[in-house]
């Protein structure tokens, strides 16, 4: 079939990432003799300087790894929140909602030690080698996307009144930066310069150096940094400055975390994901809401069928999932429950929200999510901006009246595959800490987080802000296995999408054909793409679309109207519109890697050799 790209094969290395520059500095450490996990590395820190729209050092990244012949693991790089973040905190300020930026939003960072962790545990390189890419592209420049100017712009009012820091890196002279244009962040490159300088004072040896650089980032310059800025008042999207309750003490006791997969066996594939304090089983729980006998590929049935068992999924993780509370996986998951839950998708599209009860127990949803459920009826959107939550980045679509007042936008987030030659697998989906989150700290040249705005101001909730808790992330990297052998990293940028585009993706791949002996990566990237809004959303106002399903244009005619004619209102959107996925794969048997990037955005690239 015709694709955009060939899927890339070969022997050495893939790497596949939403930015060029990244993917190829990911390609640069493979050269020069380092594993996946460094190449990762160096990707994810070069992340934070080409996509600071859409991530930054002090945001988080849950990664999925697989060390060759070792088990699949999870790295946690999800803050929690802090000591003082307690919903009775915010309520007393008059809030009902985590704001969706500034201070208060600020979960602990867990980007970097996540990213630390993975290079002292499973890497091979220095600390200086794989900060070389990332130090030279804000230091020296590189040539801004589209993306970076025009979510400038929807800030700038903001920016030139309230987050002056933030002006003086992203509007130079008054001037967003334009398409092609060197774009510079030196605080960012002196701080990494400084980081390396401490670190290697502290110890001649590879891992000591890294442990060092942890303390930096905990208890250092790095720290006291971040946790003076935090307690700053700023403008948030509550339209007032609040101090955030971030504190040194809190960057001193966190560290991230290694876990154990959750996973589901699907027609002899083995997918595993992040676990319930994450969106990750959403994905798992699609496959298992499959019947047996699935309509044919890519027809009106099949797209109707996975709609609305991503309505079911969606609807367990608003009411069971989260960090607060037991998330009953196990039940969640079963072929007992889900088979129960199956038997309610019908001929017509639903637009009722409809949790299930696994081991009888009732399902509770909080008042704003129930709040947003009767205001969502018949696809109301009082803010006007839902559809805008997927992709890349939402800010550049449509953006609410408020936003050059008190930055009431939203981020979206980047994605990391690679697989070596031995037979590392990793995939990793940076996010947070974007430029529109909060101020640069003008000492360090990036901004504190917002993740806590996915955590609900009401007691007793699975996702209840709670401090010491993780707020129930949508960053869902997937790792899928045959017959047991890890064969496949992929993701995705797109919030509540995620796990809705990365199902669409790996059924293309299982279902249809393969392509020079391998797996068809790249025709199953470019296959027409879609989602649904019929939840309460993750990020700030938490709005829901009932019965809302957006499709690209290449979907086809005769496929919309069967959708519409079932009761879907469904918005027709531009041909390459949905989804920013990536993905690189081994054959356990050959040997032989394969890579793929979507081109939307023309941004995303894969490379290998």
């Amino acid at each position: 079939m015709f694709t955009t790209r060939p899927t890339l094969q070969g022997t050495f290395g893939m790497a596949a990432t939403t930015h060029w520059l990244a993917s190829q500095s990911a390609m640069a450490v493979l050269e020069d003799g380092g594993n996946a996990f460094d190449a990762a590395v160096a990707a994810g820190f070069v992340l934070h300087v080409v996509e600071p729209h859409l991530n930054g050092p002090a945001g988080e990244v849950p990664v999925i790894l697989a060390p060759a012949g070792g088990p699949v693991r999870v790295l946690c790089g999800q803050g929690p929140a802090p000591a003082g973040a307690s919903v009775a905190h915010y309520t007393a300020l008059g809030l009902d909602l985590v704001p969706g930026t500034g201070p208060l939003a600020a979960a602990v960072p867990g980007a970097f030690d996540a990213w630390m962790l993975l290079l002292r545990d499973h890497g091979t390189k220095s600390l200086a080698e794989v900060l070389r890419y990332a130090i030279g592209y804000a230091e020296q420049g590189h040539p801004a996307v589209e993306r970076v100017g025009e979510t400038v712009e929807t800030v700038r009012r903001l920016f030139e009144t309230e987050w002056v820091t933030s002006a003086e890196i992203y509007l130079p002279g008054g001037a967003a930066p334009a398409p092609g244009g060197l774009l510079r962040n030196r605080p960012l490159a002196a701080t990494w310069r400084r980081l390396i300088a401490e670190a290697e004072a502290a110890s001649a040896g590879r891992e000591a150096q890294i442990e060092a650089a942890r303390r930096v980032w905990r208890e250092g310059f790095i720290g006291e940094a971040l946790a003076a800025f935090a307690a700053r008042p700023a403008m948030d999207t509550s339209g007032e400055r609040h101090a955030g309750t971030l504190t040194g003490d809190d960057l001193a006791a966190y560290t991230a975390t290694y876990e154990a997969p959750v996973t589901h066996d699907w027609n002899g594939w083995t997918v595993a994901k992040a676990g319930g304090w994450s969106q990750g089983p959403v994905f798992l729980q699609q496959l298992a809401l499959l019947p047996k006998e699935l309509p044919a590929y890519g027809g009106p049935e099949y797209v109707h069928l996975l709609i609305e068992g991503s309505k079911l999924a969606m609807a367990d993780r608003e009411a069971w999932y989260g960090d607060a509370a037991e998330v009953p996986l196990g039940t969640l998951l079963g072929g007992d429950y889900n088979a129960t839950r199956r038997t309610l998708i019908g001929e017509r599209a639903s637009y009722e929200l409809r949790p299930g009860s696994p081991d009888g127990r009732t399902p509770r949803l909080g008042k704003h999510a129930a709040a947003a459920v009767a205001a969502g009826e018949g696809g109301f959107d009082p803010l006007g901006i839902s559809g805008s939550g997927a992709g890349e980045p939402t800010t550049a679509r449509r953006v609410v009246s408020d936003v050059g007042r008190n930055g009431a936008t939203r981020g979206d987030t980047c994605h990391i595959d690679v697989v070596d030659r031995w037979g590392n697998l990793v995939s990793a989906t940076p996010s947070g800490g974007w430029l529109q989150s909060n101020p640069v700290i003008p000492a360090l040249g990036f901004p504190l987080g917002t993740r806590l705005q996915m955590a609900w101001l009401e007691e007793g909730l699975p996702n209840s802000l709670t401090p010491g808790r993780r707020p129930r992330t949508t960053l869902t990297p997937s790792l899928a296995l045959r017959d047991g052998v890890p064969v496949m990293a992929f993701g995705t940028p797109g919030g509540d999408q995620q796990d809705q585009w990365q199902v669409h993706f790996f059924l293309a791949v299982a279902l249809r054909a393969a392509v020079r002996g391998g797996l068809d990566l790249q025709g199953a990237i470019d296959a027409p793409n879609w989602h649904q809004e019929s939840f309460p959303g993750s990020f700030f106002p938490r709005t829901m679309r009932p019965g809302s399903v957006t499709v690209e244009s290449r979907i086809g005619p005769e496929t919309v109207d069967d959708l519409r004619r079932r009761g879907h209102l469904v918005t027709v959107g531009d041909a390459w519109s949905e989804g920013r996925l990536c993905a690189v794969a081994r054959d356990p048997e050959t040997g032989v890697l394969s890579g793929a990037a979507n081109p939307w955005g023309m941004q995303g690239y894969a490379v290998g050799r």
